[in-house]
């Protein structure tokens, strides 16, 4: 009979002769020798590795003590990781919004701050004021004025942002200062002052505020990676690129069109005033950047934020939080692309005692943040008067029918956009005989300074010399001088045109 491997032989088993030379059995009793537990030895197979076997578990015991201290080891030495990773994570939020939070202001400055502050969430519209000021090394006065004051509605349910610039040479009465530009608010009371003025110009509460330094904006534009803007004008100012105090530096020119911009030349661009409206198109280049670092920020992971933030806070100061910022970003970022509308406050410009103003219209003013206040589009809203223009008889440029002289149309510097329309656009020539022979802009009266051309009125330039130059008439006195030719600044009966 063939030999069968399942089946164990027994001891009186007839086919036990048959056990092939060198089988052996499991188990044999007393074959663990002398001293070995008889108990044990002496148990069928299967009770020998019973888990209710004292034995085994005994050897169980310490082989799963054995276990648990090595998981015990390993989540301690987990536990220790994680420990100091939170405690660097702490130190790292703590100094960011340390940083962020106080920007070297006083306790009494923050206190101020707050004060002009109202209380409001994320899960509603709120508004926020953005300073920015653009000290320079050896500047000591360009630090204290805000070059850049922009309200802007922040709405996180809909995913919407709107910004509204306040030029920063508005007229405004200060508490206690009486009549200034509204960038002198910050030289009076800082940010807190021009949170102030802020609201009483534009009606609305603000909730948040951040002050931007943009001698430090390059960090934050490198850390992005650039920021793509559409320049409109080639920009090529030795101002902006401070070449012009410091020759030994590297020109910064940018072309016209779509472009790439790093943190230097972001900070030209926002720099700039080389334009025939000077401030009013680098307002607009600003929310331009803005809008730019908007888009750049929420299309970044949300793992890079962090990075970002702490970049941020070489140049912002704000109320805002670290955990703040992650949430509102990560909410506009689930929910799809962000809209932002740009607009300027409607307001027209003059001048006072031969300092030049820009005067919010106020009934647009009110029309436009109403539109604001609802997610509407303010940017074709512009300004065409002023109460307080009217008040101080102010010699507007807003184009018109002008009384002294012949602009029609809206005239240079007209309304919100300041459009090139009307006949004596900027009041005709700039510095060349003849009428209108050499204009600033193309104008229909005159020069700047020859003697036969008319600047601003009859006259010549800012010598204030009679003259017949122009079509402005023959007898005023020129120059700045106020008198009964309402056309510009100049005296006598001529005809003049409207600045």
């Amino acid at each position: 009979m063939a030999f069968k491997k399942n089946r164990r032989p027994q001891a009186n088993d007839p086919l036990a002769s048959q056990v092939p030379a060198g089988y052996r059995p499991a188990f044999t009793p007393g074959s663990q020798g002398p001293g070995a537990n008889n108990a044990f030895r002496n148990q069928a197979g299967a009770s020998q590795y019973s888990r209710s076997n004292p034995q085994y578990s005994a050897q169980r015991s310490r082989k799963s003590a054995k276990g648990k201290k090595i998981a015990l080891g390993v989540c301690c030495a987990l536990i220790v990781a994680l420990i100091g990773c939170g405690a660097a994570f702490a130190v790292w939020y703590n100094n960011v919004n340390s940083q962020l939070n106080t920007g070297g202001k006083t306790s009494e400055e923050l206190e101020n701050i707050n004060e002009q502050l109202v209380s409001s969430n994320f899960n509603e519209p709120f508004y926020m004021m953005l300073i920015g000021s653009d000290k320079r090394e050896g500047d000591d006065e360009g630090g204290a004025r805000s070059d850049t004051n922009i309200v802007v509605r922040v709405d996180p349910t809909s995913n919407q942002a709107t910004l509204v610039s306040i030029p920063r040479d508005t007229m405004i009465d200060i508490d206690g200062y009486g009549t200034n530009k509204f960038n002198a608010a910050y030289n009076y009371g800082g940010a807190a002052a021009t949170i102030r003025e802020a609201t009483q110009l534009t009606g609305v509460s603000i909730s948040h505020y951040a002050e931007v330094n943009f001698e430090e904006l390059v960090s934050l534009v490198d850390a992005v990676g650039g920021v793509d803007v559409m320049v409109d004008e080639r920009i090529d100012d030795t101002d902006a690129d401070n070449t012009t105090d410091h020759p030994e530096n590297p020109r910064i020119i940018i072309e016209a069109g779509e472009q790439h911009l790093n943190g230097e030349q972001a900070l030209v661009f926002a720099r700039s005033r080389a334009y025939v409206d000077g401030d009013f198109t680098r307002t607009a280049n600003q929310r331009k950047l803005i809008q730019a670092l908007v888009d750049k920020v929420l299309a970044l992971p949300v793992t890079e934020l962090p990075g970002v933030i702490q970049a941020a806070a070489k140049c912002v100061t704000t109320d805002m939080k670290v955990n703040d910022i992650i949430s509102l970003a990560q909410q506009f970022k689930d929910d799809g692309d962000l809209l932002m509308y740009s607009a300027m406050l409607p307001s027209v410009t003059g001048y006072v005692d031969g300092v030049s103003y820009v005067f919010a219209d106020e009934d647009k003013v009110t029309e436009m943040m109403k539109v604001v206040d609802q997610g509407g589009d303010p940017s074709g809203i512009t300004g065409s008067t002023s109460k307080l223009a009217q008040k101080y008889g102010a010699g507007s440029s807003a184009g018109g029918s002008s009384t002294g002289g012949t602009a029609t149309g809206s005239g240079m510097y007209a309304g919100n956009d300041y459009d090139t329309g009307g006949a004596s656009a900027y009041s005709g020539g700039y510095s060349a005989s003849g009428t209108g022979s050499s204009s600033y802009y193309g104008g229909a009266t005159g020069g700047y300074a020859d003697a036969s051309s008319n600047a601003y009125g009859a006259g010549t330039g800012y010598s204030g010399a009679a003259s017949t130059g122009g079509s402005a008439g023959s007898s005023g006195t020129g120059g700045y001088a106020a008198g009964a030719g309402t056309g510009g600044y100049a005296t006598g009966t001529g005809v003049g045109s409207a600045y």
